[in-house]
């Protein structure tokens, strides 16, 4: 039997793949070391982002698909941040079991703090690489991002 062959692009693609996963891990790492004084990790940070982004209350279902994560994860840190009083639970005039998660005085003083001390820290991270080569780069993420979309959608309907 034959090995499939890659494209040009594929080979490619397939050749950073590495150095996309150690990008994300060390960007998680770097995040959880900025934001550890406020009692944040960078997945708590990204909830309360998700939340405080959202144009009105969502439920868990719907912060883990805006951000493209696993339910069940993003109920267990919902939970933890609702346990610190960072965020609170609404009830859902559409849905009885699914509640709305809502940000409290403290998840969004909390979540201030942490792009206070990310704009440096963002800024640094970006030194020698131009507004330019970052939005070809965002463009090609977003075309990567909605090629894995429509594969999974049509495994879905297989």
């Amino acid at each position: 039997m034959r090995e499939p062959v890659r494209t040009p692009a594929g080979e490619r693609l397939s050749s950073i793949m590495l150095d996309l996963f150690r990008l994300n891990s060390g960007l998680l790492t770097s995040g959880d070391r900025l934001v550890e004084g406020l009692g944040l990790t960078s997945a708590r940070w990204q909830i309360l982002g998700a939340i405080r982004a959202a144009e009105r209350p969502q439920p868990v279902a719907w912060i883990a698909r805006d951000l493209g994560a696993n339910r069940q994860n993003v109920q267990r840190i919902v939970n933890d941040l609702a346990n610190d009083a960072l965020v609170r639970f609404e009830a859902n005039p559409h849905h009885r079991r699914a509640q709305l998660v809502v940000l409290t005085d403290a998840g969004r003083q909390a979540f201030e703090a942490a792009m206070r001390l990310q704009a440096p820290w963002v800024n640094r991270l970006a030194e020698g690489v131009t507004v330019t080569e970052i939005k070809a780069a965002h463009r090609v993420m977003m075309k990567l991002q909605a090629n894995l979309d429509e594969m999974d959608e049509a495994a879905d309907t297989d």
